[in-house]
């Protein structure tokens, strides 16, 4: 639904054991599907929410020598001061917008929908919060980086989403989107939403990758935020 929705999939889908009273709206990384993490919310999984894991669409990324693949948005580089796809992470924003008001007309409201993702996932999920209209449940950023981190001002209201939750958890071994990419990000979201709701957990040894622990706090943390009604 993100990216160039026209050209992606439906999304894969874990459904609630009964019926949903909350969603889970998951982005994975670039050259991912959303078909992996469905598959490990499934092992997670509480039986009133919804998970919902969107493929993005297959375009050109720069990093990977033109060649196209699965991504939210492109991207020039890793480095931290690279130029960014600001377009493109904007219409994928906004895609993703779509998604949340899909859902709210489905009869979720949006107070009981959390946005996640690992990677350019999570990138895309921080950045889609802070610029929401819709107040939403917390945010799960895994392995990730705020985008457009220069767009949004210091001590920013942040709309609705102002005193979001938020978990952010980074691999201390991550040498694609090493940790302090995700430190600078934490400290950076400090200015934006209320920093008494961030957590940040980083995993000796842990690679740009998910492990059963990390995955143990995402439960937890989606239990909290999202409880039976």
């Amino acid at each position: 639904m993100c990216g160039n929705s026209m050209s992606a999939p439906l999304p894969a889908v874990v459904p609630a054991a009964r019926k949903a009273t909350a969603a889970v709206i998951f982005l994975h990384g670039l050259g991912d599907t959303g078909h992996g993490w469905a598959s490990a919310f499934t092992g997670i999984k509480t039986p009133h929410v919804k998970y919902i894991c969107p493929h993005a669409p297959t375009i050109p990324v720069t990093l990977n020598m033109r060649m196209s693949m699965p991504a939210w948005f492109d991207i020039y580089s890793l480095n931290h001061d690279a130029d960014e796809d600001a377009s493109g992470i904007k219409r994928a924003s906004e895609n993703l917008k779509a998604l949340i008001d899909h859902e709210v007309k489905n009869g979720i409201p949006s107070h009981r929908i959390m946005l996640g993702g690992f990677s350019q996932g999570g990138a895309l999920s921080l950045y889609t919060a802070l610029t929401s209209q819709h107040k939403l449940a917390g945010v799960i950023a895994l392995s990730c980086w705020l985008p457009l981190r220069n767009s949004f001002p210091q001590a920013s209201a942040c709309g609705a989403n102002a005193d979001v939750p938020l978990l952010q958890c980074h691999g201390d071994a991550d040498g694609i989107v090493p940790v302090h990419f995700g430190r600078q990000s934490v400290e950076k979201m400090k200015s934006l939403i209320n920093p008494a709701n961030i957590t940040f957990k980083t995993y000796r040894g842990l690679a740009h990758d998910a492990c059963p622990e990390e995955m143990v706090e995402v439960k937890k943390f989606i239990e909290k935020q999202l409880p039976p009604i």
